[in-house]
């Protein structure tokens, strides 16, 4: 089905085609944005900069190749792009969009809880292969092109990011590994 949309998209363009590919693909990435940039607001944001990519460079896409993992690699790609670029600005003391649910946020349950909120503690290398395994089931093999890492520095960053979440949740709890 994305195939032969992608097909016809690249050989007829229209607005309607590239509107299907959107509703195709749009939650995901922005469940995904949201993960990785902290923020809804930022997430249209990126997905709407992603999107606007994939329009410029679909004449530029081989056929013969997955989409999803093309289309997650310009997402990924636009989240590092939004993330540099806000690195140097200065957080105010309240930031309404990161630390207020908003009224129309229908990802509340990735915004909210103890493991999510222990997820975005993680450093980027850690917390993004995190948010692309299992909040959006990318595979393993997926997110080591998405990131250009070899796969098993994936799977190290993984095993690392769990093994950290599991020592926090632990703290957290007072306890220790042992269940002491």
């Amino acid at each position: 089905m994305v195939h032969d949309l992608i097909q016809r998209l690249k050989t007829e363009y229209s607005d309607e085609l590239f509107e299907q590919l959107y509703r195709l693909y749009a939650d995901r990435a922005i469940r995904t944005a949201a993960a990785v940039t902290g923020s809804s607001a930022s997430a249209a944001d990126v997905v709407q900069e992603t999107f606007i990519r994939v329009y410029r460079n679909l004449g530029s896409y081989d056929l013969s190749r997955p989409f999803e993992p093309w289309f997650n690699r310009i997402l990924y790609n636009e989240c590092n792009r939004y993330l540099k670029k806000h690195a140097k600005m200065v957080p105010s003391e309240i930031s309404e969009e990161r630390d207020l649910p908003a009224e129309s946020d229908t990802y509340e349950f990735d915004r909210h809880g103890e493991v999510y909120e222990l997820v975005q503690r993680l450093d980027d290398p850690h917390r993004i292969p995190v948010i692309l395994k299992y909040l959006n089931d990318v595979a393993e093999k997926d997110i080591a092109d998405m990131m250009e890492l070899n796969v098993n520095t994936v799977k190290s960053r993984l095993f690392k990011a769990r093994k950290k979440l599991k020592e926090w949740m632990l703290q957290n709890r007072g306890g220790n590994q042992h269940g002491t």
